[in-house]
C-alpha cells in the first residue's frame, strides 16, 4: 500500500520504490518471528519460490530506470485487479480440518511440500500442487518487487494459495517469511545507485516494524475465507489507485 499512496501523493515512483523495500523488509522482520512459532510457515516451499522471485527481483531492478512511471502504475493496476479476482471469487474452505490428525504433525513435513496448520481447534493438512506455474508467477512478483519497490507479497499469496492450492494462512505467512529476501536483493541494487533516502528510510522501517507485529496478530484471529476477502479488497484498492495515477 506504501508505494502506490506515495505515489498518489506526487512522488516519483523511482523514488517511492526504495522506501517501499525498506517497508517490506523491515516487515518480513517483525512478522515472521511469531508466524514462526505458530508453524504456518512452510521453509521448503518458500526457498523454492524464492529462487524464482529474487532472480526477477535482480532483473527488474536493473531495468528499473528504463520504464516510466505510467507504465508501471498501469501495470501494477492490472496485476492487482486480477489477484483480488482470484482470491475473492472463491468461496469457502478448500483444505477441511482432520478428525485422525493431532498437534504433532502440525507444521511442515520435512522433506516434502506439505504440511499441516492449526484452525479452530482442528488440523488443516495441505499438499503443494502445480509447482512450475507458481514458480512462473513468483517469477513476476520478483520482477515487480525489483521495477516498483512493491515487495510482490500481493502476486506471491494470492498465487501460492490460488495456483499451487496452499492454504491462505500458510502462503501468507511463507510470503512474509521470503517477501524480505526478494526485496532486499533490489535493494542493494538500489543502494549501490544511491537511491536510497536515509531519513524517509528510517521512517519507514519503524513504521513498518509495528506494522507488521499488529498484522500478524490479527492474521491468526481470522479464519481463511475472511483473510481472503480482506485481501481482496485491498487489491482492489489498489488497483483503483494505481490506474487513476497511471
Amino acid at each position: 500500500m506504501l508505494v502506490p499512496a506515495l505515489v498518489v501523493t506526487g512522488t516519483p515512483a523511482t523514488t517511492a520504490a526504495p522506501l517501499g523495500l525498506i517497508s517490506v523488509v523491515a516487515g518480513s522482520v517483525a512478522a515472521t518471528p511469531k508466524q514462526l512459532t505458530e508453524r504456518t510457515v512452510n521453509h521448503r516451499i518458500g526457498v523454492l519460490t524464492e529462487v524464482a522471485a529474487t532472480s526477477g527481483a535482480l532483473a527488474g531492478a536493473l531495468l528499473a530506470g528504463s520504464i516510466s512511471d505510467s507504465i508501471i502504475a498501469r501495470f501494477l493496476a492490472v496485476v492487482a485487479f486480477i489477484a483480488a479476482v482470484a482470491g475473492g471469487r472463491r468461496k469457502g474452505m478448500r483444505n477441511k480440518p482432520d478428525p485422525t490428525l493431532d498437534d504433532s504433525v502440525v507444521g511442515e513435513w520435512i522433506g516434502t511440500t506439505a504440511g499441516a496448520y492449526k484452525l479452530n481447534g482442528g488440523i488443516v493438512p495441505y499438499r503443494l500442487q502445480r509447482l512450475w506455474l507458481g514458480l512462473s508467477a513468483m517469477s513476476l512478483s520478483g520482477l515487480i518487487a525489483g521495477i516498483a519497490g512493491i515487495g510482490g507479497g500481493f502476486i506471491k499469496t494470492p498465487a501460492t494459495s490460488e495456483i499451487m492450492k496452499v492454504p491462505v494462512k500458510v502462503a501468507a505467512s511463507t510470503t512474509t517469511f521470503t517477501i524480505g529476501i526478494t526485496s532486499s536483493a533490489a535493494l542493494i541494487v538500489m543502494a549501490v545507485r544511491g537511491q536510497i533516502e536515509p531519513h524517509n528510510g528510517a521512517i519507514v522501517m519503524i513504521g513498518a516494524l509495528i506494522g507488521g507485529q499488529v498484522g500478524t496478530r490479527l492474521q491468526g484471529r481470522f479464519s481463511p475465507p475472511v483473510i481472503r476477502r480482506v485481501l481482496s479488497v485491498l487489491l482492489i484498492v489498489v488497483s483503483i489507485i494505481l490506474m487513476v495515477r497511471g
